[in-house]
């Protein structure tokens, strides 16, 4: 799975309110739920998993990229929300940067091979700086969108 294959602009965020992870991670889950992605009866359930997950190892994973993410069968598809922050979020990333970019995506409970590929995809993609650059500078969620459809059109 792809980023391409996740979202659609409507769950991408251009501006993040948040100061630090776990308000990102509570605006992310606001916004699947917003979208239909996620029910809103499962959301304090998701958002626990969720923390719960970041909690033993922060998803910051440098170049200003946050990826929180967990497994929770209260989802049957991989659905996800991707946010952006100009002022930057204090996300105790590895390389203790802010984090720009927050892609939060949930997997179905048990499909761990599906879990491991989407984040090893949506990390590849995101420590491109040509890459981060473009999302980073877009002026919209519909032109984000087109970058995430279109990486290789970022790459010089």
């Amino acid at each position: 799975m792809t980023l391409g294959d996740i979202l659609q602009k409507e769950q991408i965020i251009t501006e993040l309110k948040a100061s630090n992870r776990w308000e990102a991670i509570d605006e992310l889950i606001s916004k699947l739920v917003e979208t239909g992605k996620v029910k809103a009866e499962n959301r304090d359930q998701i958002a626990a998993v969720v923390k719960k997950r970041e909690t033993s190892m922060s998803t910051g994973i440098g170049f200003g990229i946050g990826i929180p993410h967990a497994s929770t069968d209260l989802i049957y598809e991989v659905v996800g929300a991707f946010g952006r922050s100009g002022k930057g979020v204090n996300f105790d990333a590895l390389d203790n940067q802010p984090v720009h970019l927050v892609m939060l995506f949930l997997v179905p409970q048990g499909q761990f091979q599906k879990h491991l590929h989407t984040l090893a995809n949506i990390a590849k993609l995101l420590h491109n700086k040509d890459f981060r650059a473009a999302l980073e500078q877009a002026p919209d969620a519909e032109t984000m969108m087109k970058v995430i459809k279109n990486p290789q059109s970022t790459t010089p």
